[in-house]
């Protein structure tokens, strides 16, 4: 059974960086798909970036809320996808999703994600 954890959130102030992890387990993830989502209190979840496990290959959400501030990568020794997240924002306080999908594609639409964390809190404040 996969199971993905995600830890690294917390408090920081705007201006300051975090480091999101997300824990894979239970499969050979070499023909997955990861991805991180984000939602706010009130707000739909929204896609925040992609990787493909295999080849390394990235996707970022087309919005300019965290162009050039995330950067997605993955450590296959540690089946563990990152998230660093730089300069941060009050406006990208939410929790924090990881989710898995099966295939090499790379796609911004939840309901393609096969399997998803319990999320993790992060909090920007101003």
């Amino acid at each position: 059974q996969v199971q993905l954890v995600e830890s690294g959130g917390g408090l920081v102030q705007a201006g300051g960086s975090l480091r999101l992890s997300c824990a894979a387990s239970g499969r050979t993830f070499s023909s997955y798909a990861m991805g991180w989502f984000r939602q706010a209190s009130g707000k739909e979840r929204e896609f925040v970036a992609a990787i493909n496990w295999s080849s390394g290959s990235t996707y970022y959400t087309n919005s300019n809320s965290v162009k050039g501030r995330f950067t997605i990568s993955r450590d296959n020794a540690r089946n563990t996808v990152y998230l660093q997240m730089n300069s941060l924002k009050p406006e990208d306080t939410a929790v924090y999703y990881c989710a898995a999908r099966q295939g090499v594609g790379l796609t911004s639409t939840s309901r393609r994600y096969d399997y998803w964390g319990q999320g993790t809190q992060v909090t920007v404040s101003s």
